[in-house]
C-alpha cells in the first residue's frame, strides 16, 4: 500500500510539474553568451534519469545495437552506414563525429575520422582536402566529388575536439580542420573545382563545383557553425565566417515560406526554389526536414535573428499540426498543398508520418512560445523507432535525426569550448 500512495504523488507532482510549465518562453540569450542550454524535457517535468535513460537508449540503438549504424573495422577504423542504400556518405560520417565529440567519445570519432582519411579524404589533384562524399562498405569510391555539408560537419567536429581533447593525443584536429579550409579557399574553378563557399553571395555551395556552385540546398545552413570557426579555426578568416553566418541568416529568410515554414530542397542564392526538371529540388522532402532543426541550434547557441526564427518555428509546427500531429507526413510543396509525385528511398515510395521530421519539428521548439510546442516535444519523448505499416526501416536517416533531436531539447547539443572536460 506504501509504494502505491509515494506513486500516487509521484504522478501527482509529476502533473503538476508540466502544468506549471506550459507556458514556456524561449531564452533571450544563446550559449555563445551565456554557457547554458535548455532541457526543455526537464522543463516540462520528465524526470533527468529518465531523460539521461532516454538519450543513452537512443546513443547505444544507433552505435551499439542490432539496427545499428556504426561499425568499426580493423583496430582503429570505424564508418557510419546509410544501411538501407549500403554505402557510406560524408554526411553520414561528419554527423557521427559531431555526436561523438557532443558524448565525449573520443574512441568513436577518431576512428571515424581515420576511415574518413584514408578512404575518402583527396589529399592531392584538384579535390584536395575535399571528401568523396559517397563510399561502398569496403571504401571504394562511388564518387569522387564532394557534398558541402560533410565539409561544414567535418570542420566543426574537428574545432570541437581540438576545444575538448587537444591536438597531442595522435591526430591534430585543429590542423586537419585548417587544412579543409585552407584547401577550400584555394580553389578557384580550375578543372571545374570551387570553393565550397560561394564567395559572391558567402553562402555553401550545393556541390563545390562550377555547377554544383552555382546553387545551394537550405538544410546545409547552419550559421552558428561559422561562428565557431570564427572564434576557433585561427585560420586567419575571422571576419570572413562572421560574414557568412549573417548572409546565412539572411538567406533563410528567402527561401523559407513565410506561412507554412516549409522550404524547397534546393533553391537559388535568392531563395527562389530550384526548378531542376527531376523530381528532388523544389518541394519540402527528405533534405528539407534538417532545417527546424538547423534553426534551433542556432538559436540556442546564438540568438542572433530571434524575432523572425521564433515566428519560423511556430509556422512550421502550426502547418504541421493542421495536418494531424499524429499523422502529417514527409513531403509537402512548400505552399502547403500534396505533392503530385512523392520520392522514394531504400526501394520503397510511399508518404510517411516519418520519425526524422517528428524529431526536426519537435527540435524546433526551442524557439516556440505557443503551446502547440508541448505536443511536439511529448510525441518525441514517446516516439519508437521501429519499421514503417509498409515494411520500411530507415535505421539512418531517421535514427540519426532522433538522436539529434534529443539531443537539443535535453540540452545536449552544445558549443565545445577550449578546456571542456
Amino acid at each position: 500500500m506504501k509504494n502505491w500512495t509515494v506513486l500516487l504523488i509521484a504522478m501527482i507532482m509529476f502533473t503538476a510539474r508540466k502544468t506549471e510549465n506550459r507556458q514556456l518562453t524561449p531564452w533571450e540569450q544563446g550559449a555563445f553568451e551565456t554557457g547554458k542550454y535548455r532541457n526543455l524535457f526537464a522543463e516540462l517535468g520528465y524526470p533527468q534519469q529518465e531523460i539521461d535513460r532516454k538519450l543513452s537508449e537512443i546513443f547505444e540503438s544507433l552505435f551499439y545495437g542490432p539496427n545499428r549504424v556504426y561499425f568499426e573495422v580493423e583496430d582503429s577504423l570505424a564508418y557510419i552506414s546509410d544501411v538501407k542504400n549500403n554505402d557510406v556518405h560524408t554526411e553520414g560520417m561528419s554527423y557521427g563525429m559531431m555526436i561523438a565529440v557532443q558524448m565525449d567519445r573520443q574512441d568513436i570519432f577518431d576512428r571515424l575520422w581515420r576511415w574518413c582519411v584514408r578512404y575518402m579524404q583527396h589529399r592531392e589533384g584538384p579535390w584536395e582536402g575535399y571528401f568523396a562524399w559517397s563510399c561502398a562498405l569496403d571504401g571504394t569510391r562511388n564518387a569522387q566529388g564532394p557534398a558541402s555539408d560533410g565539409e561544414l560537419y567535418y570542420v566543426t567536429s574537428l574545432i570541437f575536439a581540438s576545444n575538448r581533447w587537444g591536438n597531442d593525443t595522435g591526430i591534430n584536429y585543429l590542423k586537419e580542420a585548417q587544412y579543409i579550409l585552407d584547401c577550400a579557399m584555394a580553389k578557384d574553378g580550375t578543372d571545374e573545382v570551387t570553393n565550397f563557399i560561394n564567395m559572391e553571395h558567402k553562402l555553401i555551395t550545393f556541390v563545390p563545383t562550377v555547377w554544383g556552385g552555382s546553387f545551394t540546398d537550405p538544410s546545409y545552413h547552419v550559421p552558428a557553425f561559422y561562428e565557431v570557426w570564427a572564434r576557433w579555426a585561427d585560420d586567419g578568416r575571422s571576419e570572413l565566417w562572421q560574414e557568412c553566418a549573417r548572409r546565412s541568416r539572411e538567406y533563410l529568410h528567402t527561401t523559407i515560406h513565410p506561412v507554412t515554414g516549409l522550404n524547397p530542397d534546393y533553391s537559388e542564392y535568392d531563395g527562389s526554389p530550384r526548378v531542376t526538371g527531376r523530381i528532388i529540388g523544389e518541394e519540402f522532402r527528405f533534405d528539407s526536414w534538417r532545417v527546424p532543426m538547423n534553426i534551433a541550434l542556432d538559436y540556442s547557441w546564438s540568438c542572433a535573428d530571434k524575432e523572425w526564427q521564433q515566428h519560423y518555428g511556430e509556422n512550421i509546427q502550426n502547418f504541421l499540426y493542421s495536418r494531424g500531429i499524429d499523422t502529417f507526413v514527409d513531403q509537402y510543396n512548400i505552399g502547403g498543398t500534396p505533392v503530385k509525385e512523392i520520392l522514394g528511398a531504400g526501394g520503397y515510395t510511399a508518404l510517411r508520418h516519418s520519425l526524422g521530421l517528428v524529431s526536426t519539428s519537435a527540435a524546433v521548439s526551442l524557439v516556440c512560445r505557443h503551446e502547440k510546442s508541448l505536443e511536439f516535444i511529448d510525441r518525441l519523448w514517446h516516439a519508437k523507432h521501429v519499421p514503417y505499416e509498409d515494411g520500411y526501416f530507415d535505421a539512418y536517416y531517421d535514427g540519426l535525426l532522433w538522436l539529434f533531436a534529443f539531443m537539443h531539447l535535453s540540452g545536449n547539443y552544445r558549443i565545445i569550448t577550449p578546456g571542456t572536460i
